[in-house]
C-alpha cells in the first residue's frame, strides 16, 4: 500500500529517530524540561527566526494551537479564523474549552484564505458588554486547502488586527511547507508580517510527535506555563520532545523534508494536469492536492494499492485529497500517475 491520505501516516525521519535514541542513552539532569535539549531550543529557534523568542514544546498540534489561543483570549473573547480552519472544524471545540468559552467566528474566503477586508467586516461588538470582545485572529499556514499566505497577505490581516487590538496567531502545522513553497524566510512569514505567536509543526514533517509554541519577543507568559500544566501538556520526559525538535531544526532538516514533500506534490500535479477527466479544486502550492476524478478511477487506484481520502464520494465523481510527505517517492508518484492515465474515463 502507498498511502497519500495524510502526512501523518508516515514514519519518522531517521535523523529524528537517532536523536531520540541518543536522548535515551543516559539520565537527563532533571525532568520537566530542565535538560540540555530543552535549554538549547530557544537559541536555535531564535537564530532561525532572527529575533528573540519564547518557546514551549508540546506533544500535539491541538495543544500547540489552543494553549496560546486560550492564553491570549479571555473567556468572553472572540477568535476570528477561516471557516475551514483546523481550530474550527477538527479540534472538538478545544479552543473554546481551554479558553473557558471564547467564541470562534468563521470567516469566508476562497482556497482556504481570508483577507484583511473580510476580517475588518467581521469585527463587531468591542466595548459592548453583551457581546463577546474581539481578541485574536488565527490564520493557517499552509491552509486547509493546501494554499499559502504570502507576506503581503499576512501583513494586510495583521494591520487590521493591530488597528483593533487583536493578537495574531498562526497555525503552522505545515509551516515548513509554507516556507519552502513561498521561498520566504521564516521571519518574513511570521513576526515581520505581524504574527505574535506561531504553532510550529513538526509531526507532519518527520517527527514522531512534537510541536513547538513560538512567541516572538519576550512576553510575560507565566499564565501560559500554568495553563500548560493544568491542561496536561507539561511533559515529565520533555527531553524526548526537545530532542526531536532539535534534530528537526539541525542541518535544515525541516526545510529539506518539506522540499521533498512539496516537490512530489508538484510532480503529481504535473503528471495529472493534462488528464481531461481530472479537475483541480485548489492551486497546488505546497504538499497537498485537491481534485475531482471519476469514481471509477478512484476504485482502480485503490485496487492498485493506493490509499487517499475520498472526501466527497459522488455517484459519478469524487472529491479527492492527496498529501505528499517527506518520504514520498518519485516511483510511487509516477505509478499513481501512470495508473490514472490508463483510465480514459
Amino acid at each position: 500500500m502507498t498511502n497519500f491520505a495524510s502526512d501523518n501516516v508516515t514514519g519518522v525521519s531517521p535523523e529524528i529517530m537517532d536523536a531520540m535514541i541518543k536522548a535515551n542513552d543516559d539520565h537527563a539532569a532533571m525532568s520537566y524540561g530542565a535538560d540540555k535539549w530543552t535549554d538549547g531550543l530557544s537559541a536555535k529557534v531564535a537564530e532561525i527566526f532572527e529575533t528573540d523568542v519564547t518557546v514551549f514544546p508540546v506533544i500535539s498540534g491541538t495543544a500547540a494551537n489552543v494553549l496560546p489561543i486560550s492564553y491570549l483570549t479571555p473567556a468572553y473573547g472572540t477568535v476570528y479564523c477561516h471557516k475551514e480552519a483546523h481550530i474550527n472544524t477538527d479540534e472538538c471545540g478545544a479552543s473554546e474549552f481551554y479558553s473557558g468559552g471564547a467564541k470562534l467566528i468563521p470567516l469566508p474566503g476562497d482556497h482556504g484564505k481570508f483577507t484583511g477586508q473580510s476580517l475588518k467586516d467581521a469585527i463587531f461588538g468591542r466595548g459592548v458588554p453583551r457581546h463577546t470582545q474581539p481578541s485574536l485572529v488565527s490564520l493557517t499556514q499552509t491552509t486547509e486547502a493546501g494554499t499559502l499566505y504570502r507576506p503581503d497577505e499576512i501583513m494586510a490581516i495583521a494591520e487590521v488586527a493591530k488597528e483593533n487590538n487583536l493578537k495574531v496567531h498562526m497555525d503552522g502545522a505545515r509551516f515548513a511547507n509554507a516556507v519552502v513553497g513561498t521561498n520566504c524566510s521564516p521571519a518574513d512569514l511570521t513576526w515581520r508580517s505581524g504574527v505574535d505567536v506561531l504553532s510550529f509543526g513538526a509531526t507532519k514533517n518527520g517527527a514522531m510527535g512534537a510541536e513547538l509554541v513560538v512567541f516572538f519577543g519576550k512576553p510575560n507568559v507565566k499564565e501560559l506555563e500554568n495553563r500548560r500544566v493544568r491542561g496536561g501538556h507539561f511533559i515529565s520526559k520533555m527531553r524526548f520532545l526537545s530532542a526531536q525538535l532539535t534534530a528537526y531544526l539541525d542541518n535544515n532538516l525541516w526545510q529539506r523534508n518539506a522540499m521533498q514533500a512539496n516537490d512530489m506534490a508538484k510532480r503529481m500535479a504535473m503528471g495529472l494536469s493534462d488528464i481531461a477527466s481530472i479537475e483541480f479544486v485548489h492551486p497546488v502550492e505546497a504538499n497537498i492536492l485537491f481534485l475531482t476524478m471519476p469514481r471509477a478511477m478512484v476504485s482502480v487506484l485503490k485496487e492498485a494499492g493506493f490509499e487517499f481520502y475520498e472526501m466527497l464520494p459522488g455517484e459519478k465523481r469524487s472529491l479527492v485529497r492527496l498529501v505528499m510527505s517527506f518520504n514520498s517517492s518519485q516511483a510511487d508518484v509516477d505509478r499513481f500517475v501512470e495508473i490514472a492515465r490508463g483510465q480514459i474515463l
